[in-house]
């Protein structure tokens, strides 16, 4: 056992040894107490890597009589879901551990899920999608709960570690270890709120450091060298990944630079700039918008020399992107301008173009009757430019106003422009 890697031999061997998740299977919770009254329900487990999720399934199981299977789905046959159903009706119930249950195809599903909706299969599956979008429907529906797992809080790490170090049957309780509060501190703070990662730090920790009269001395300097990237969950493309894409636009919506700073921050560290420049160029223009018209144009700058310089240096110029779309006043008038557009279109609320815009460059143009058009430059209007009152939608829509301006930034300067034209053209059709 001791050759197994340290995360291994610390799972909890039942429901009362679980660290973390309290909001799923502390004591007070209704499937703590239903696996307390001997029923354990068909479930899904969704959560990022390392914070629990075959813990509990394992508990679960240490909790109950039950014969326990754990499968993967990414490796895992017809013939290895046929096997467990021959226990499930040789013994009458079991409880079958399903990790990366997206990953689960049609033909083990079909073999699995009529003795899962009969009960004598119950499912656990775990899962780092998110199950709304990667989990299979008939899965789902056979589920009767779907939980989502946190990241371990400082504290619930620190009591992992602490009882990782005192355990002597599975941990590291019978060496000598020197290491103070504030070392077990760092290195919870270093996991990043994930349990698998705290016990393996730990544990290189423990075999980096010195022995010296038969006492293992932990140096700072030990744990700093060995935690230097392991705060970071590269996910390319997964679920986690396009979460720390929408955190980072609604921190920048949200005009929080700190908080904008750290997400685009994880999202460099995982290594995908082009996705990140692309969020990047559509946040400029649906949430910065004619507010600040310029911003468009340096974000496009700051990606371009971002895939230019490649990482690292490209988070340079994307740092200052950021910063500058989080300080810049916001407006999303003119994408919800034409999306109300589009509603219209899809709701029938269409009619034909107006004679005079229809295309007049050819012969016979006027016998169809396109003409009446008057070209608003030969009509200067101040310091604007050229206007002319004359009409552009079709006559069933004309009335119909689909821009509403907020007033804020560059955009405050237009909003008086388009106020003024629409009573220069209300009162001259008076």
């Amino acid at each position: 056992m001791q050759n197994e890697p340290l995360a291994f031999r610390m799972r909890p061997r039942n429901i009362d040894e679980v660290v973390g998740q309290q909001h799923i299977i502390g004591k007070d919770t209704a499937l703590y107490k239903m696996i307390q009254n001997g029923h354990v329900p068909s479930m899904l487990l969704y959560g990022e890597p390392g914070i629990g999720k075959t813990s509990i399934a394992y508990a679960i199981a240490g909790s109950t009589n039950l014969p326990f299977f754990p499968l993967n789905a990414t490796i895992a046959g017809k013939k290895d879901v046929e096997q467990i159903v021959s226990e499930a009706r040789l013994t009458g119930k079991v409880i079958l551990f399903l990790d990366e249950i997206h990953r689960f195809n049609k033909l083990q599903q079909d073999t699995l899920l009529p003795h899962v909706e009969d009960g004598s299969i119950i499912l656990i599956g775990a899962t780092t999608e998110n199950p709304f979008h990667d989990v299979n429907p008939a899965i789902r529906s056979r589920c009767g709960e779907i939980f989502q797992l946190k990241r371990l809080t400082l504290e619930e790490l620190v009591q992992l570690l602490k009882n990782a170090l005192h355990d002597e049957e599975r941990g590291l309780g019978k060496y000598s270890i020197d290491i103070h509060d504030e070392q077990i501190k760092k290195i919870a703070i270093a996991s990043n709120g994930d349990a698998r990662k705290a016990l393996t730090l730990l544990e290189s920790v423990f075999h980096a450091s010195e022995e010296i009269d038969d006492i293992v001395r932990v140096e700072d300097s030990t744990i700093e060298h060995l935690a230097k990237r392991i705060g970071v969950y590269g996910d390319k493309g997964g679920t986690h990944f396009y979460n720390l894409l929408s955190a980072l636009q609604k921190s920048v919506r949200g005009s929080d630079v700190n908080a904008s700073l750290y997400y685009l921050a994880h999202l460099l560290e995982n290594g995908d700039l082009i996705a990140v420049c692309r969020r990047l160029l559509v946040m400029a223009y649906e949430d910065i918008g004619l507010a600040n018209p310029n911003v468009g144009a340096h974000v496009y700058a700051a990606t371009e020399a971002a895939k230019v310089l490649g990482l690292p240096e490209a988070r340079i110029p994307l740092a200052n992107a950021v910063i500058e779309m989080c300080l810049s006043e916001k407006s999303n008038s003119a994408y919800q301008a034409l999306d109300a557009a589009i509603k219209a279109i899809h709701e029938g609320k269409t009619g034909d173009i107006p004679m005079h815009l229809r295309d007049a460059h050819y012969a016979g143009a006027k016998t169809l009757g396109h003409v009446g058009y008057q070209y608003p430059h030969d009509y200067p209007i101040g310091t604007f430019g050229g206007w002319v009152n004359q009409q552009y939608l079709p006559d069933n829509l004309q009335d119909m106003e689909f821009y509403r301006p907020v007033i804020a930034g560059e955009e405050k300067r237009m909003a008086t422009i388009y106020e003024k034209l629409k009573s220069l053209k209300n009162h001259n059709n008076q």
